[in-house]
């Protein structure tokens, strides 16, 4: 007999690690696994510690947020963790985070984090101390297929979808990992915190890059690259220098205000020239994208996309943004790379986001899997 974990054992023979933040949903998972009986062990990562954001709300994994994990898991009645994880923190996820932007491309630190200290190192940890699974409080669904694996779905409350942050996670990591609210909404969540005498069962949820204090991106990466704020040319795709910038690391691709250039028509920012240190920009319909070569692509699900891609291709559904629902798209393998052709396309798509695979358009789809987005063709740069 399995328990509600998809274990085989008794819930009190079951030793869970939950990783918990300070937030609700992560207290939330750690008090339902205690009230079903669960051997629970709360651990908490010491990311960073930045001063402000160290005290703001919202943040998660430094100062405030590690005392309302203590105290949470001392209402629990369950043993509790904090583990400083600083120094991995600044060399897997915000180094690469400002390289990448410095690089002119788009990051998404939520999944470098998860992909390196969350689903490696805390998982490591949770191993180590003799766990069955570990659990957290990410918005999505897992269940066991029909060939024994785990397979990751969409979650019951589709505002709250994580899958995006989620794709890479191998499928080693997904047979260990359990997320018991992927069928529950968010309201759902915070009367749970409340029925169990949560003090935190109101407290905000995280909005901004933990790690960058009101989304002040820009001061993180003057401080690691210097070089990224170097004056450079604005230029219009058809060749015009328009004026200067001071430094491609304050734009983003799709960007439409605070260019500082007077023009005839809307500009937008369609391209970032990180080697020569132009801004380029264009009309808004330069930003449209059907095609994507994708890089780091992670295969997950029942379905066998690697066969069909490197054949006639896969219809899937795809998400470029994680705030956007899944939209029909086919990948292809040519020249031992994976692209991927959006249908409708999208527009202001930029390399180093992400490109998640899903089975159907359902509000509760499988992840077959996805990959970072080494390059988007717009249609202007296609048709030259």
């Amino acid at each position: 007999m399995l328990n509600s974990l998809d274990i085989a054992k008794r819930p009190e023979d079951t030793r869970i690690v939950v990783a918990m933040s300070g937030g609700v949903d992560s207290s939330v998972v750690a008090g339902l696994l205690a009230r079903q009986g669960y051997d629970v062990v709360g651990v908490t990562l010491q990311l960073y510690d930045h001063g402000e954001a160290t005290h703001r709300k919202g943040a998660c994994c430094a100062g405030q947020d590690i005392h309302d994990a203590r105290r949470v898991a001392a209402a629990l009645g369950i043993p509790h963790y904090v583990l400083d994880y600083e120094e991995r923190f600044k060399r897997s996820v915000i180094a690469p985070f400002a390289n990448a932007y410095q690089q002119g491309e788009t990051p998404v630190p939520c999944i470098a984090c998860n992909q390196s200290v969350k689903f490696v190192d805390l998982l490591a940890v949770a191993q180590d101390l003799g766990a069955d699974a570990l659990a957290t409080g990410h918005y999505v669904q897992s269940r066991v297929g029909e060939d024994g694996r785990r397979q990751l779905f969409r979650p019951v409350d589709g505002e709250r979808d994580q899958t995006y942050f989620l794709f890479a996670t191998t499928q080693a990591q997904l047979d260990f990992l359990r997320f018991p609210l992927g069928g529950m909404g968010k309201a759902e969540v915070r009367e749970l915190a409340r029925e169990m005498g949560l003090e935190i069962a109101d407290k905000h949820d995280s909005q901004d890059i933990c790690f960058v204090p009101q989304g002040k991106y820009a001061d993180i990466i003057r401080k690691m690259h210097p070089e990224a704020v170097a004056q450079g040319e604005i230029v219009h795709l058809d060749g015009r220098v328009l004026g200067t910038h001071a430094g491609i690391v304050n734009y983003t691709v799709g960007q439409r205000k605070g260019l500082g250039v007077a023009a005839a028509e809307p500009l937008y920012v369609i391209k970032l020239e990180h080697k020569t240190g132009r801004v380029i920009v264009g009309p808004r319909e330069a930003l449209k994208t059907h095609t994507v070569r994708l890089r780091d692509v992670n295969w997950l699900g029942s379905r066998p996309l690697v066969e069909a891609a490197a054949g006639n291709g896969a219809p899937v559904e795809v998400k470029v943004r994680s705030t956007r629902g899944p939209q029909p798209a086919v990948i292809q393998m040519r020249d031992g790379a994976v692209y991927v052709t959006l249908v409708a396309g999208e527009y202001g798509i930029s390399p180093g986001q992400a490109c998640v695979f899903y089975a159907d358009d359902s509000a509760t789809a499988e992840v077959l899997g996805g990959g970072f987005i080494a390059e988007a063709v717009p249609q202007v740069f296609a048709a030259a």
